[in-house]
């Protein structure tokens, strides 16, 4: 992205590539005459999140796709740029990236390809959007995710002090994990499921039943525990068990701490049901296996 007062053009006027090292973020609040062309793109990959208003972006020589809150697009390097405010909308407020991103980044930037009606279909058959660019569409809550992380990214671009490339690429990459998790080419995370998932980390100790559970994704138990079971592959009681005694696990392996202590710390008030628990998916007692790893 460019100054706002250059890129503010009505005509599509060529605008040059941003000067940029490894990583450069921020974000727009821009007006109806907002609009930028590159014909030859840049050399780095540009990532534009619509936070409110719309804007539209040129997908090919005849099609546009508007973007609304909440969605993304990502131009591969070399791909014509050709974005600006939806006049129907009247603003667009953005979140924006450029980013050379590491090898290891590549099946993050995998999107499905952008298309006419605001959808996104499954890209070619080798991999990649057809197009140059790619489009993903979030729900509330992974966009408030996703956006928190970009604004990191933005602020870390900003820091005078310690490393804030590596601040900002660990921002960006988070973000790209939060979209992953809605991108139709992998398993999506229904966000009523992620909340779900999020509680139980934050509430393991505790006692967990499905019908509170259920209160937390706003469904009735039994669509939650079909819904559970259909996403993360095993029944919500199950689940619960093995975060637990994986963290006991680490606990056993890193603390002097008595097999007694560990079992409240992960929930459990019978320090003698969790070691035959520990035991049937461990393969051992809560000593030997820390015997085990010592």
């Amino acid at each position: 992205m460019d100054d706002p007062a250059v890129e503010r053009q009505v005509a599509p006027v060529e605008v040059p590539p941003p000067e940029t090292g490894r990583v450069l973020a921020g974000e727009f609040h821009q007006d109806a005459g907002y609009h930028v062309r590159r014909t030859r793109g840049t050399a780095d990959w540009l990532l534009l999140h619509t936070v409110g208003g719309g804007g539209l972006v040129r997908t090919s020589e005849t099609h546009v796709l508007a973007t609304e809150p909440g969605e993304a697009v990502l131009l591969h390097p070399g791909t014509l740029h050709d974005y600006g405010t939806d006049p129907a909308a009247g603003h667009w407020h953005l979140l924006y990236c450029h980013v050379h991103p590491p090898a290891t980044w590549l099946a993050l930037l995998d999107w499905p390809e952008a298309v006419p009606g605001g959808s996104a279909s499954g890209g070619s058959a080798s991999g990649g959007s057809a197009s140059g660019i790619g489009h993903i569409r979030l729900g509330a809550e992974v966009a408030a995710r996703v956006q928190q992380q970009l604004r990191g990214a933005a602020r870390a671009t900003r820091l005078a002090v310690g490393r804030p490339e590596l601040f900002a690429l660990n921002a960006i990459e988070a973000a790209l994990l939060w979209y992953d998790t809605q991108n139709s080419r992998q398993r999506q995370l229904d966000e009523r499921v992620l909340r779900v998932l999020e509680h139980l980390d934050a509430h393991l100790t505790e006692d967990l039943d499905v019908a509170h559970l259920a209160d937390v994704a706003h469904l009735s138990p039994s669509r939650l525990s079909h819904l559970f079971t259909a996403q993360v592959g095993t029944p919500i009681s199950r689940y619960i068990e093995a975060q637990r005694m994986e963290l006991a696990a680490r606990l056993l392996e890193m603390t002097g701490e008595p097999v007694s202590e560990v079992a409240r710390r992960v929930g459990f008030r019978d320090a003698l049901y969790f070691s035959r628990r520990f035991r049937a998916l461990h393969g051992a007692s809560p000593s030997a296996h820390r015997a085990r790893h010592r």
